[in-house]
């Protein structure tokens, strides 16, 4: 079996994972808050579902209004950066370091593979 058979769709659940991931870290960086219960848990959902309704639109494979081109590129580095940049602000900074890194490896294979 050569070896790109099988890394070519971890690749593509990696991508997936760490589409969820940005998620999961907005969600974290919401709830992680110095403020009072009503606005973590404000920010703790709001900001995950700001992020899944900006997927929804522009990401996703099937969005009405698919992104392509040089606005893709913009909107995954904003995407993924959201995420890194949310563990950050968590005080997280070793992950947002190690989530960085692997979604800008995981997305250049992806443009290298064509997926």
């Amino acid at each position: 079996m050569k070896p790109l058979r099988l890394l070519k769709p971890l690749n593509l659940l990696l991508i997936f994972l760490l589409e969820v991931a940005v998620l999961g870290a907005a969600g974290y960086w919401g709830f992680a808050r110095d403020a009072g219960w009503p606005l973590r848990i404000l920010l703790g959902i709001g900001a995950p579902a700001v992020l899944a309704v900006l997927w929804a639109l522009f990401g996703a494979p099937d969005a009405k209004r698919k992104a392509h081109g040089t606005v893709r590129v913009l909107f995954e580095l904003a995407w993924f950066g959201s995420g890194a940049a949310a563990l950050a602000a968590a005080g997280r900074t070793g992950a947002a370091l190690v989530f960085a890194a692997v979604a800008v490896v995981s997305k250049t294979l992806a443009v290298i593979w064509r997926q």
